[in-house]
């Protein structure tokens, strides 16, 4: 497998993710925002025999002599299948620079041979449509009709794009949450450097009753998906049911704007259960990612049977940036 580094533009990273690519991490504004933190990000393209298998967005810096590169919900496949055990290995082996190198890894499934460190985590995913009616049909039940109640408490929905209070108001509300509730989430400067980067700005949903805001929650945009990023819910917002209506409305606006997929964050069943309702009510998926892995440091002889038979099935691909 053939590791090509850092030749894509932005535009081209973009058009090369396929619409099932939709985890933040492996969007090409992350990576921006991570630079713009002080971080070393190197994109690689993934190769087998002149075809073009998959992109790569992976994280790194220097621990001593050692380089050490973070690979979170990536390799992103262009063709159906892909050898992600040969890919890691291959990516580990290829990081750019001199020295020892070691790859950890969260990638979408179990990879066999890797080391797992830290136990895998459970994502929820909606699936996004067109057409209001699809996503409505999905609610369970009883979130459709926490929706109703809240469609009409009176609630007015705005959606915005945020200005640096808003921000500095909601990430303060969130860090007292955070303290209550034991979770804890990105940074604080990775939403002002996100904020920074070109692109689409974050989207705030609000909403107030009696013209008071009651509710909130953050959404970061980065097509083919969108990610929730945070939110609050105060004791009149809960009452009425008003995340329910700003999911809602979130789910929705993403949709109309050709976003196929809205990340919800973790499924925590034991210390969120509550929260876990919450999102599966509202039609989300589950999808268990593999866990946080080391990739051997030796070597790892493969065919890469998998890699060659997805790239004879693959058509010939050709990226190109028509900027």
């Amino acid at each position: 497998m053939e590791i090509r580094w850092d030749s894509l533009t932005e535009r081209a990273w973009t058009a090369a993710l396929p619409p099932n690519a939709g985890a933040l991490q492996q969007s090409w504004r992350y990576g921006a925002a991570v630079q713009a933190m002080g971080g070393t990000v190197r994109r690689a393209e993934l190769w087998h025999g002149g075809c073009f298998l998959g992109l790569a967005q992976v994280v790194v810096r220097r621990v001593g002599p050692l380089r050490l590169g973070w690979l979170s919900r990536g390799p992103v496949w262009h063709v159906a299948q892909g050898d992600t055990c040969a890919a890691l290995h291959a990516l580990r082996r290829a990081l750019p620079g001199g020295g020892p190198r070691l790859l950890l890894c969260v990638a979408e499934g179990r990879v066999p041979g890797s080391l797992p460190l830290v136990t895998p985590v459970c994502m929820a995913e909606v699936p996004l449509a067109p057409e209001p009616a699809i996503m409505r049909r999905r609610l369970h039940q009883k979130w459709r009709n926490r929706l109703v109640k809240a469609e009409a408490a009176g609630l007015k929905v705005s959606v915005t794009a945020p200005s640096a209070a808003d921000l500095d108001w909601l990430l303060s509300l969130d860090r007292a949450q955070a303290k209550t509730r034991g979770y804890r989430g990105l940074p604080s400067a990775f939403l002002a450097a996100w904020t920074a980067c070109k692109g689409p700005p974050p989207r705030l949903f609000a909403a107030r009753l009696k013209g008071d805001t009651v509710a909130a929650m953050l959404f970061l945009d980065h097509a083919p998906g969108a990610t929730y990023h945070i939110g609050w819910n105060g004791p009149e917002g809960r009452a009425v049911s008003a995340h329910h209506l700003l999911l809602w409305q979130a789910m929705r606006h993403f949709a109309r704007h050709g976003r196929a997929r809205l990340d919800l964050g973790p499924l925590d069943t034991v210390n969120a259960a509550g929260l876990a309702r919450f999102k599966l009510g509202a039609g989300a998926t589950a999808r268990w990612l593999g866990p946080t892995a080391l990739v051997p440091p030796w070597r790892r002889e493969t065919s890469c049977k998998a890699a060659q038979t997805a790239a004879m099935l693959a058509e010939p691909y050709s990226i190109t940036d028509d900027s």
